[in-house]
């Protein structure tokens, strides 16, 4: 397989998958969310996001039901404890920023990874959006994984890394939260330790599995040693080789595989408006397996960004 082959538009039988850069983001065509999507349907997005990691949908306008009938496809559905949801549905958290609310989410991250078991993914739908920015940008991780030097991946291989909810901490603080109230949010999500390093548990690749929002620290790392490390694993995610980014348009859908790639939501379009809505599907603890195969679900090789530009 050549870069110049994974772009190419490829069309099954239900859907058309239109790739946005050589390994990470397909725009879907070919399907309407709002209907009860099939079985068959349903495998070949779950196929094309372990392909691609994040998936973009045009011209979806869900409502609450709808977006919470199609997110159940893919597992059970999460209720975030920090953020505020949707009065009748709390699995749909609602985000909005304007002039009196700017974005606070323009860092790379992954989804929760303060949770003992991360989400598997989020299905993001935008209604309302600014006149121009406003953009997000996704980053394939596996490929930031393959992109680091040998020497680098066999320090990291099987460490762990403690992750930790700061920032919703303080904000909770700066609206009121009693010390006793963050006290009980502690013990209910003490801080987990993940691999730095995952294996994902549906492909079998490797990749980056710390993030500038929620990694605090490798476990039994020197805190300088530490830091160094983690600002190198953290800055792979800027690499625009390892990049896509999504144009929004009002009822524009993001849907992305949390296991295997990072995000940053631009906060370029204040004072404006921008509204969204979120549906996050649960997922597993996070593994490392240095003798998992690397395959597909078909159970074809995989191959990583190294070896796409190798045979380009």
């Amino acid at each position: 397989m050549t870069i110049a082959e994974t772009s190419t538009i490829t069309e099954t039988s239900t859907i058309t998958i239109t790739p946005q850069s050589p390994t990470i983001g397909a725009l879907i065509e070919g399907v309407d969310l709002r209907e009860d999507v099939r079985d068959d349907v349903v495998a070949e997005i779950r196929e094309a996001l372990l392909r691609w990691k994040v998936l973009f949908f045009r011209d979806q306008d869900l409502d609450p039901p709808e977006h919470l009938a199609f997110s159940r496809k893919f597992g059970e559905l999460e209720v975030h404890p920090f953020a505020a949801g949707h009065p009748e549905h709390p699995e749909v958290l609602m985000i909005s920023h304007d002039a009196e609310h700017p974005g606070f989410e323009n860092v790379w991250h992954s989804d929760v990874t303060w949770r003992l078991a991360p989400s598997l993914g989020s299905v993001l739908k935008v209604s309302q959006v600014p006149p121009i920015g406003g953009d997000t940008l996704f980053a394939d991780m596996g490929a930031a994984y393959d992109g680091l030097p040998e020497s680098v991946k066999e320090r990291v291989d099987g460490a762990v890394a403690r992750h930790d909810f700061p920032g919703f901490r303080r904000r909770m603080k700066a609206n009121g939260a009693t010390d006793e109230q963050l006290a009980d949010f502690d013990r209910e999500y003490p801080n987990p330790h993940h691999p730095v390093i995952r294996t994902h548990p549906e492909t079998g690749r490797r990749s980056i599995n710390v993030n500038a929002a929620f990694t605090q620290e490798i476990v039994g790392w020197e805190p300088e040693t530490s830091r160094a490390m983690l600002d190198l694993l953290q800055r792979q995610a800027a690499t625009p080789e390892y990049q896509c980014r999504f144009r929004w348009e009002p009822n524009s859908i993001a849907f992305w595989d949390n296991r295997a790639c990072q995000h940053y939501a631009s906060s370029d379009y204040h004072p404006h408006t921008r509204t969204a809505q979120r549906v996050t599907i649960i997922g597993d603890e996070p593994y490392f397996d240095p003798d998992q195969p690397v395959t597909m679900t078909d159970g074809s090789p995989f191959k990583g960004v190294v070896e796409l530009r190798a045979q380009a």
